[in-house]
């Protein structure tokens, strides 16, 4: 059967979906076989294929479906929130100790290396978050929250850069106070973001 009965074709996909995210977190992209999401989601091997094509596309299907993007959450739950403090909140969640889901971001890249098909679907991905997160950057510009003399590109790169080694640099094996930690941020945050006079004084 090409689904779940009862179930649509949508939920079918979400639910392999939801059984490939969860299999990659267990074992790894390199350790998932394509049976072993059919499986995980209760379907045949032919059921899966008629929904995706291969693993890779599994891979990067999860990830966009079920990866964590909690600046993108807050920002759809409070648009007229400061980007400002938005950045400065994530920020400090980083030093949480990731789920499951974050590491997929992680499994992705590092297949990017092996394998070609999942390097040209994350290519797409990653362009994708990096121009989301300049979008947002080049907005709070215009507003006047951000600084807009630093580039927004080089920002939005930075933030990426932070939210994927604070995966993989988890708490286990090396960590930091709250305290010293969100003082950092602090510090960094107010470096870009504009003053209260400045945006006062803005034409």
């Amino acid at each position: 059967m090409g689904r779940i009965a009862g179930a649509t074709g949508a939920q079918t996909r979400q639910r392999l979906l939801r059984a490939a995210a969860d299999v990659f977190a267990r074992r790894g992209y390199d350790g998932t076989r394509v049976a072993d999401i059919a499986t995980e989601a209760g379907l045949s091997n032919s059921a899966l294929y008629a929904y995706f094509t291969s693993k890779a596309e599994l891979l990067v299907g999860a990830l966009r479906t079920h990866g964590r993007r909690p600046l993108e959450d807050m920002v759809a739950a409070d648009p007229q929130r400061s980007i400002v403090d938005m950045l400065m909140r994530t920020g400090v969640g980083l030093r949480e100790r990731p789920d499951a889901d974050r590491y997929l971001v992680i499994e992705a890249l590092i297949a990017v290396r092996r394998d070609p098909e999942v390097a040209a679907s994350m290519t797409g991905y990653v362009r994708e978050r990096a121009e989301w997160m300049t979008d947002l950057v080049e907005q709070a510009q215009l507003h006047g929250e951000i600084d807009a003399t630093v580039s927004a590109r080089a920002i939005a790169h930075l933030a990426t850069a932070l939210a994927i080694g604070s995966t993989l640099l988890t708490p286990d094996l090396h960590d930091v106070g709250d305290e010293e930690w969100t003082a950092l941020l602090s510090r960094v945050v107010t470096s870009i973001a504009r003053t209260e006079e400045q945006i006062g004084t803005r034409t």
